[in-house]
């Protein structure tokens, strides 16, 4: 078994947790059994519903928080028919707007408050007890109530001292003290006094042998306890994002990413490492060799794949560029947005679509409205882009930090120029300067102006001098390197190294 560690997901997840779901399907489709853990909380959210809506099979799940139950990863299916029958003979008044409702208990001074998967369904993710007018109970459901929160006034606040986990039968499996940051886990015969103790209980609980795989994916808070446990398992440590601060390296000294710098220092218990490109991989040999006199295995796998490589039915919309991202401040969106109303002054059918969800994303509207450019630049949210790509001419990114880069590898799956700064690692694998896009030089003092003009500058090359066709031709025959074949290739041969 392989068993894949990370902390958290979300309905708009990073670009790890997106590896993640395409590191299933291929380990799948090559016969290897494989899960994946994750160990954050999710009291807003069924973990199912995220897990599966980027492509995780709930059998390929492992919550934490369950774990120490029999209740299965599932979707939610607890009904408000189901919560109703608990009441017994209680009378009580109803009523819902949207995905709300609420019941009133008149005769006890008691309210609930129901969330419900959605507006139209009558599905229960969890129900909030207030008695008195004070918050005393939160339940969570999917298929059966899988844990409950309790509450208490303090400070004249609602104050979470405990959470009770519970088995399908609902007798309790376990508990959670909690004291502000302070916690700990009750079993029956066994006290565990952190959260962290909890992860390591739960690798223990594993049963691991020389036969199974651990994959970290991000070591920050539980790197160390898992790979504590995992012996006498392999452990594999993937690199995800830039490994070390190249303004604080010298000749003699090296500063690494503290999201590394622990499983860096265990070299000799880490049987591989996996960076996305091979740019990556021989930069970390060589500064391994050189700062720490070692020569560790360090393969490159790509966090995505393409099944095929996709064409356009009917054309690509004339002057239309993509870009597809978390809505995050560090993607800098709005510089593409600026450079796109820049670019309209020479290409005057030009236009930007915007795919993804996140915090920046009413900023972005605003800035949208003050140019006035909405009738070009638009926001089209999250979307399963598989067949969209291939509509465009060109695919622009403004991230200064890109540690591979799977809508990059998307967008020459479908043919598409990409334009973007020459930063490592994902523009340097995916763009050559001049044949299929271009990467911009930039540096840290460089004024946001100059960017910007710099994007406008390329968009305008692109449609008005270079050749676009060539450009394309490029693109595929770059994106053959990533087709899925060639991607569960190399997992089959780390596999049979390291299992």
């Amino acid at each position: 078994m392989i068993y894949n560690f990370n902390l958290g997901i979300g309905w708009a997840s990073s670009g790890v947790e997106y590896a993640q779901a395409y590191r299933a399907g291929v380990l799948r489709r090559i016969g290897q059994k494989a899960k994946f853990v994750f160990t954050d909380m999710f009291p807003r959210d069924n973990i199912q519903h995220m897990t599966e809506n980027i492509g995780f099979l709930d059998s390929e799940v492992i919550w934490l928080y369950t774990f120490f139950t029999d209740c299965k990863i599932a979707p939610v299916t607890y009904t408000l028919e189901k919560l109703e029958a608990t009441f017994g003979n209680q009378s009580f008044t109803f009523s819902r707007e949207g995905s709300r409702a609420k019941y009133v208990f008149e005769e006890t001074n008691v309210y609930y408050t129901v969330y419900l998967t959605d507006e139209a369904s009558d599905r229960v993710h969890r129900v909030e007890m207030v008695f008195g007018g004070c918050l005393i109970r939160k339940d969570y459901f999917t298929y059966c109530r899988i844990y409950s929160e309790y509450y208490g006034p303090l400070d004249n606040q609602a104050h979470l001292y405990q959470r009770r986990f519970f088995n399908e039968d609902g007798s309790v499996a376990y508990e959670e003290i909690i004291d502000n940051d302070q916690v700990m886990y009750q079993f029956p015969g066994r006290l565990l006094c952190s959260k962290k103790e909890l992860v390591g209980y739960l690798v223990s609980q594993l049963k691991l042998t020389d036969k199974d795989v651990v994959i970290i994916d991000r070591t920050s808070d539980f790197g160390q306890i898992i790979m504590q446990y995992a012996a006498p398992a392999r452990i594999g440590i993937t690199i995800h994002a830039e490994h070390f601060s190249e303004s604080s390296t010298n000749e003699d000294n090296i500063l690494w990413n503290n999201y590394y710098e622990y499983p860096f220092s265990q070299y000799k218990h880490v049987d591989f490492y996996i960076t996305s490109t091979d740019a990556q991989n021989q930069l970390l040999r060589k500064q391994f060799e050189k700062y720490m006199g070692v020569c560790p295995h360090v393969v490159t796998i790509p966090v995505g794949s393409l099944d095929e490589l996709k064409y356009p039915e009917e054309g690509r919309v004339s002057h239309s560029l993509i870009t597809a991202s978390r809505l995050a401040g560090e993607k800098h969106i709005d510089w593409l947005i600026e450079a796109v109303v820049k670019a309209r002054e020479h290409v005057r059918d030009i236009s930007l679509d915007i795919y993804g969800k996140g915090g920046e994303e009413e900023r972005l509207r605003e800035l949208i409205d003050k140019l006035g450019c909405g009738a070009y630049v638009r926001l089209m949210g999250q979307q399963r882009m598989d067949e969209i790509y291939k509509n465009y001419e060109a695919y622009v990114s403004a991230s200064t930090s890109e540690g591979f880069g799977l809508t990059l590898m998307e967008a020459i799956g479908s043919g598409l120029p990409v334009i973007g700064f020459d930063v490592p690692y994902g523009n340097q694998t995916f763009i050559d300067e001049g044949e299929n896009g271009y990467r911009i030089p930039v540096h840290d003092k460089m004024e946001k102006e100059e960017r910007t003009d710099k994007l406008a500058e390329r968009m305008v090359r692109l449609f008005t001098v270079d050749d676009r066709q060539s450009f394309i031709r490029h693109s595929y025959q770059k994106a053959q390197a990533f087709l899925t074949a060639e991607v569960e290739k190399k997992w089959i041969n780390l596999l049979n190294q390291t299992i």
